[in-house]
This record gives structure tokens, sequence and C-alpha cells, in this order.
């Protein structure tokens, strides 16, 4: 086994666990589906990916995040974006082209009135996160080719949020040494570590439950819960 860390940095990203219809939440960290996804669309791996999604199931995955410090040096926490949108507003119904992107009934039908929906979408704004991840040392040189020339643009949670710094930051031999080299470039960078977020329970922190891991990507998309703790790191 090899870890692979990712330096995960923009001026907005989203990682929606539960988000529904009109409202389209963030957790304060990325989700375990959000980074497997990224490495699909690094990889060109498209469809359910079942398979791939299996191996690489029960490995671990820690995440540290990284606060920018005021000019006194202390980490502040980011607030949320709201931002708010109309899908399907402003097209002329009787456009054939427009009328495609007004949405419809589930029967095909055009809804009374104008269609349009209006939704609800939460970002974080300028953090970083380093992502250090166990997989299998026969996967190294399909993701190192990935993540050096993306098949398919990566995103950090919504196609929105393109990274602004390198994401792929190398192979190490265990999770200490990659974490460690994540508080050098976090250091270099001015940031401070404020939470990390643990696989699994532990008696110091806040154990949640989650249902991001995804079993089948595509069309129909199937995910089965885990357990993380979250420690604070600003004591």
């Amino acid at each position: 086994m090899k870890t692979l860390l990712l330096w995960l940095e923009a001026p907005l990203q989203s990682w929606g666990a539960d988000s529904r219809y009109g409202r389209r939440d963030t957790l304060p960290f990325p989700t375990r589906s959000g980074i497997l996804g990224l490495l699909c669309c690094a990889m060109g791996r498209g469809g359910e990916q079942r398979e791939w999604l299996a191996a690489m199931k029960k490995l671990p995955q820690t995440v540290l995040a990284f606060a920018p410090v005021n000019r006194f040096g202390n980490p502040g926490r980011q607030p949320l974006l709201q931002d708010f949108h109309m899908v399907g507003s402003g097209y002329d119904s009787r456009d054939a082209w427009q009328d495609l992107l007004i949405p419809k009934k589930s029967d095909g039908k055009r809804p009374v009135g104008s269609g349009t929906k209006l939704t609800y979408r939460y970002y974080l704004q300028d953090m970083a996160y380093a992502c250090a991840l166990a997989v299998p040392e026969v996967m190294e040189q399909e993701i190192t080719g990935g993540l050096t020339t993306p098949v398919w643009p990566i995103c950090l949670g919504r196609k929105s949020c393109v990274p602004t710094d390198m994401v792929f930051r190398g192979f190490f031999g265990s999770e200490t040494e990659a974490l460690e080299r994540a508080r050098t470039i976090a250091e270099e960078k001015k940031r401070k570590a404020i939470f990390k977020v643990l696989p699994g329970v532990h008696e110091e922190g806040n154990a949640m439950s989650l249902n991001d891991v995804p079993v089948a990507f595509g069309l129909h998309k199937s995910y089965e819960d885990r357990t993380v703790t979250v420690v604070d790191l600003t004591d």
C-alpha cells in the first residue's frame, strides 16, 4: 500500500453528502465520494465503476483542514457562501431548442407556470484540505498519470469549483509522511490546521455517520454509510 496526498485548494469548494432538491448543502470537509469521483475524472473512468469502487471501499482516508491566518497569526473559520440559482428561467417555450431547457414534469409535460426551479447552493470559502488516501501500489502509475494529465477536468465538489493549485502531491510510504508534507505546504502558504477528519470512531473528537461511500457511479448512483471522527485542532 502507498499513501496518496491530494492538496485541495480553491476560492470555493462544495462537498455535498445529503443534498436534495432545492437545497444543496456542503460538509465542512471533502467527502469520500467526492475524492473518488475526482480520481475517476482524472483517470477517465466512466460509468458505474463497481469493481474499482469495491477495491477502494475499505481503504482509509484522513483529511486535514487548513484555514488562512489573520494578521495576528490566528486561523479563522470562513463563512459559508449562499448562492441563489434559478434553473430554467428566461427561456422561450415557443422555440424548440430553448423549450428543451425548461424543466418538465415526470410525464414530460410542461408544468403550470414557468417551470423555473429555485435552488440554494452553499460553498466553502478560501479553504484548503490535505487528503491522505491509502491506495494499492498497483494503482500508483494509473493515478499518477491521471492526476498529472487529467482525462476530464477535475473539480472540488462541483464543476464550478476549480482548484487553484496543484492537486497531486505524490505518493508516500505512510500516512504520517504524507501529512507531514501537507503541514509543510500549509506553512509555506501561511495556513494553519483547524481540524482533522479520521476514519472510524475515536475517543477524541466528535463521531458522525455519513452516507458517502460510493458503490456505483453513473446514472444510478448508490452509496453506503461510514463513520468518521472530527477532531478540533484550534485549542
